[in-house]
């Protein structure tokens, strides 16, 4: 089997993380990369399934050694990344990795793997729709939401032209057909 990467960015609010989980249930072939972090657990989150959990000193050592596929200082201190370790090890299980990362990260993927890897962003309608999913989930306040949207528009405009397709979820049976479509035409020897 070709060693073969599907990366799924969107901005906070698309559905990205469902279509990711939908997929992982349809394709065997697929396994989740963990990322790495430098930023503490939060709520349930455990070492090694939610993040590898790192020390901010931990991580730039691991950037100085060129562990790393790609990273990023999301705040000051606060770093992101994917360990060449977890990309080797998934490969030597004769899996297909899946990414769900921001889109930032998933340029630096796409960048990194090129032909190897299908880039998808995930997208609602509009940011109007966006919205009334971030309120409707009802943990953020009414300014957090207005940064998420003005971070989501940032994001879609950083995108446009960058990723390999674009999953516009409006519905989400459809979208689920949509990834089953793009991902399984993408990852079939």
């Amino acid at each position: 089997m070709s060693k073969k990467v599907v990366i799924f960015s969107a901005p906070s609010g698309s559905g990205k993380s469902t279509i990711v989980s939908h997929c992982l249930k349809l394709f065997p072939q697929l396994a989740f990369s963990v990322s790495a972090t430098s930023r503490a657990p939060r709520g349930e989150e455990k070492d090694g399934e939610a993040y590898y959990f790192l020390s901010a000193d931990e991580f730039r050592a691991l950037i100085a050694e060129d562990k790393l596929v790609e990273w990023q200082e999301v705040y000051a201190g606060s770093y992101y990344g994917t360990l060449k370790s977890e990309v080797e090890r998934l490969w030597a299980d004769g899996k297909v990795i899946i990414f769900d990362v921001d889109v930032v990260g998933a340029y630096n993927l796409k960048k990194y793997f090129g032909d190897q890897a299908l880039s998808i962003l995930v997208k609602a309608p509009s940011i109007e729709v966006l919205r009334k999913r971030l309120v409707g989930r009802a943990t953020d306040s009414p300014e957090a939401i207005e940064r998420r949207l003005a971070k989501a528009q940032e994001e879609l405009d950083f995108a446009d032209g960058k990723v390999d397709y674009v999953l516009v979820n409006d519905n989400l049976d459809a979208a689920y057909a949509d990834a089953q479509t793009v991902v399984g035409n993408f990852i079939k020897d």
